[in-house]
């Protein structure tokens, strides 16, 4: 192992999926990461893998809806490490069902976890970032957090409310002049194991909407956002620009071609086994570790040219964005009046 004298990181959701892999990417920089999750199966194989790729790790079970359980897992990591750099928010749950399928504490559940999750996460990373005047806090989001999709009306209010309430913050921590800063990275449709643990209502097998990325393209931007967070988002994928510009231009457009093929877009065939990880931990004392990655690697890609150009802030990477939209708008009016 590499001596350490990295960041000091937290990583949210870190037991699997895009958490673990932001993690790993992180300690492959030789940063000391704080893994905060509630499955113990799989932060202990995270932990593993931060010390295979040369970090230090310190593993921290906590369920983030739990504001007190959150502060206290936030001193937990600064009486270790004696402080804290960056803080990612990356936790979350959801139910795969229509909204009148989804019960009023379902919901509650995944608001709780989804979106309040991030603001406990917030606020116990500003107890300690702001008295030291620095610091950077990442907020993962999604292409859903601008458009809404059917079968996922609990996690797109939540992603919606993150992208409100990060807004609010960065005016107030831009007000008072404070060093700490905070970002957000949009994520398109990404390769986890969500897809086989979240609870869902649906006679087929859950399934993101193509085209689908793997999380090792997440994670590399949010190590790159940790480093560059004076700019206020990060767009990942060209599916997310299109997205993204075509509900700017069309919103009603997009909405009946989603209303037409959100549902079929988000099944496979087959049944979905799982009973869910809303309540407890899919890789819980009972369960397995799943890792980062779902069952979507053969269509996966492990590159977004979208992303390097959106990094590099380079002019063709704006004029490649615009055109992604355009195209993509094109493509969706022609579908609908199909």
């Amino acid at each position: 192992m590499r001596t350490q004298h990295g960041r000091v990181v937290v990583v949210t959701g870190a037991s699997g999926g895009v958490g673990r892999a932001t993690a790993r990417a992180f300690a492959a920089r030789g940063d000391r990461v704080a893994l905060l999750a509630r499955g113990r199966e799989g932060l202990a194989a995270a932990a593993d893998e931060v010390q295979r790729a040369g970090g230090e790790a310190l593993v921290v079970p906590v369920d983030v809806a739990d504001a007190k359980a959150v502060d206290d897992a936030a001193q937990q990591v600064v009486d270790a490490f004696g402080h804290i750099d960056v803080w990612v928010n990356d936790a979350f749950s959801g139910v795969f069902a229509p909204f009148t399928e989804i019960t009023p504490d379902e919901f509650r559940r995944v608001t709780e976890v989804s979106y309040l999750g991030y603001v406990f996460g917030t606020r116990a990373a500003l107890h300690h970032m702001l008295p030291r005047d620095r610091g950077t806090i990442v907020q993962v989001g999604s292409a859903l957090a601008y458009r809404g999709i059917p079968l996922q009306s609990a996690y797109c209010g939540a992603k919606h409310a993150i992208q409100g309430f990060n807004e609010s913050l960065r005016c107030e921590l831009l007000h008072s002049g404070t060093g700490v800063r905070t970002t957000m990275v949009q994520l398109p449709a990404m390769n986890t194991p969500q897809f086989d643990w979240v609870l869902s209502r649906m006679p087929g097998r859950a399934r993101p909407v193509a085209p689908v990325f793997q999380p090792e393209v997440a994670a590399r931007a949010i190590v790159h956002a940790a480093s560059h967070a004076r700019r206020r988002e990060y767009w990942v994928g060209g599916s997310t620009v299109g997205t993204l510009l075509a509900n700017a231009a069309v919103p009603g457009l997009l909405e009946r071609y989603l209303a037409r093929t959100g549902f079929d877009a988000q099944q496979d065939e087959g049944e979905h086994g799982s009973p869910g990880n809303l309540w407890s931990p899919a890789d819980g004392p009972h369960g397995r570790d799943f890792g980062p990655h779902g069952r979507f690697d053969e269509e996966s890609h492990n590159h977004s040219a979208q992303n390097w150009l959106s990094r590099n802030r380079v002019r063709a990477g704006t004029a490649l964005a615009v055109g992604a939209g355009v195209v993509a708008v094109g493509r969706l009016a022609r579908r609908v009046r199909a």
